[in-house]
């Protein structure tokens, strides 16, 4: 079975019989053959065929989605009986909301593989609500995700605070100010994160605390673009302490000062099951190390 949900996951995304067989290392018709012994097992076809494309049919996108939950499952299955015997190594998949990803988990990682260099992560980097999804279908072993997060499925441990703070250009009006009200902030365009990330909770959070309605927002899906944008003067911006360092030393950015900052929020981490490989408690031992160690 484990065989033929890995044949089927390979032709669903490759969309084309003669690639899924070379990423699988087999021939065209052992491929189809175990595609038609799963659609019988399954009892409905699963895909549509024509000469141009192969596309999953509505019960090929049900199959599918269970298809890699089951796969992920059984992976951990076998990594988790692996460590029984051997030392910490081994896949790790991880993924990060944008502010950690991007500024904090590199370093994380080097700490890491420095001391357990038989560990092989891959990262992946998304707002909170992707990650968060992705952990909980068991396509990844482990999410930090950012603000304060809830989820059913997911077993949910704030680890860190980051503090976050209003930042424009230098020579912007609200940079010069020696004290800014909630007013002067309202009034100006805002740069902020698409619904569904950590940042763009914290900053309509922060507008709630201070009872503003900003009407002039601009959504970009990067914390590097809005840097980039604020620096230019297209508008001011809520950004993690973590993420604004090095413009702050360079001078390219100012915080606006602001008597209700900095907006605090969490950092948590996500897992899925109570199971956990030697390579991702010495993970989370290391990403812990941030809350007592501090930007």
């Amino acid at each position: 079975m484990d065989q033929q949900l890995a044949v089927f996951i390979a032709v669903a995304e490759k969309k084309n019989f003669s690639r899924a067989a070379e990423e699988l290392h087999m021939t065209q018709p052992a491929v189809s053959q175990y595609i038609q012994a799963f659609e019988r097992e399954v009892g409905t076809r699963l895909l549509e065929r024509t000469n141009k494309y192969v596309k999953l049919n509505k019960a090929g996108e049900v199959v599918y989605d269970h298809a890699k939950e089951i796969i992920g499952l059984y992976t951990k299955m076998q990594r988790l009986v692996d460590d029984l015997t051997n030392k910490t190594s081994g896949p790790l998949a991880i993924g990060a909301s944008y502010t950690f990803g991007e500024y904090i988990l590199p370093h994380v990682i080097a700490n890491m593989l420095e001391d357990h260099p038989l560990v092989t992560p891959t990262i992946s980097i998304g707002n909170t609500r992707d990650i968060a999804e992705l952990v909980s279908k068991h396509q990844m072993d482990v999410g930090i995700v950012e603000g304060d997060f809830q989820h059913d499925k997911l077993v949910i441990e704030p680890f860190a605070e980051d503090n976050m703070f209003i930042v424009a250009a230098p020579d912007h009006r609200l940079a010069k100010m020696k004290k800014v009200i909630p007013q002067d902030l309202e009034e100006e365009r805002w740069i902020v994160r698409e619904v569904g990330s950590g940042t763009r909770k914290a900053a309509d959070n922060m507008f709630e605390s201070l009872k503003i309605s900003p009407e002039h927002l601009m959504e970009f899906g990067s914390i590097q673009l809005i840097k980039e944008s604020v620096e230019a003067g297209l508008g001011i911006s809520l950004l993690s302490q973590w993420a604004i360092n090095k413009e702050l030393s360079a001078g390219t950015l100012k915080k606006v000062q602001v008597d209700a900052l900095p907006f605090t929020r969490k950092f948590s981490i996500v897992t899925s099951s109570p199971y956990r490989t030697k390579a991702l408690d010495t993970f989370l031992e290391f990403v812990r190390k941030v809350s007592s160690e501090g930007a």
